[in-house]
């Protein structure tokens, strides 16, 4: 139980991050159709020592739009990725913390009951329902050790299961507010860094020297 809720965890980081990048990237690749109009609105703004670009960038950058994306996911979760038009993120924050939530109520049912038995068994009583589970009129089939190592696991599955559920809650909230920020972040597609291997011979030894070289492109 307690793998598998780790790897609950662990999908549900990797689904929330894994298209983002190619989201932006597609994104950002998208040019606004710029009419006679705005061609003249930035011929004018020119002359006065400000572009057009800086304009619509300014325009387009809501401050407010973080902050309203994780108070949405703070009040349901998915709502924020929702606002940020990530509608494939929502299902996947539902099924993450729906089934952190289920994990945490069986493990508590089971929990009450291991716990309930047990202290009947100790006050004396033969009458819990773990006592005569094959129904053959002897007993007891669960010894009162296995009761207390049930009530012991099925207590450390269902605090390990609440604290990751709200591990993943928080999750929802910061995703909501970091995606909202990097929607208004401006990528140029000037922007990047390749890695070049090169060859170069020593003047004095004529020996070549091998290296990798790291090109930055603004």
């Amino acid at each position: 139980m307690n793998k598998n809720l780790l790897l609950l965890f662990f999908a549900f980081l990797l689904s929330l991050t894994g298209f983002s990048q190619e989201e932006k990237e597609k994104e950002s690749k998208k040019q606004p159709q710029q009419t006679k109009e705005v061609d003249s609105l930035s011929q004018n703004m020119k002359g006065e020592g400000v572009t057009f670009e800086e304009v619509t960038k300014k325009e387009n950058i809501n401050p407010l739009a973080p902050s309203k994306a994780a108070f949405y996911s703070a009040i349901l979760p998915g709502l924020g990725q929702i606002y940020n038009k990530r509608y494939w993120k929502a299902p996947i924050v539902w099924g993450a913390i729906g089934t952190g939530i289920y994990v945490y109520s069986y493990n508590n049912t089971e929990y009450r009951r291991a716990r309930n038995a047990f202290k009947r068994r100790l006050a004396g009583f033969e009458d819990d329902e773990f006592w005569d589970l094959n129904s053959d009129g002897s007993g007891p089939d669960l010894t009162s050790e296995a009761l207390q190592e049930a009530q012991e696991n099925t207590q450390r599955d269902r605090d390990l299961a609440l604290v990751i559920t709200i591990a993943l809650y928080a999750l929802n909230i910061i995703d909501a507010n970091v995606d909202s920020h990097l929607k208004q972040y401006n990528v140029s597609d000037d922007l990047a860094v390749d890695f070049n291997p090169y060859l170069d011979i020593n003047p004095f030894t004529n020996r070549p020297n091998y290296g990798m070289a790291m090109v930055i492109k603004f």
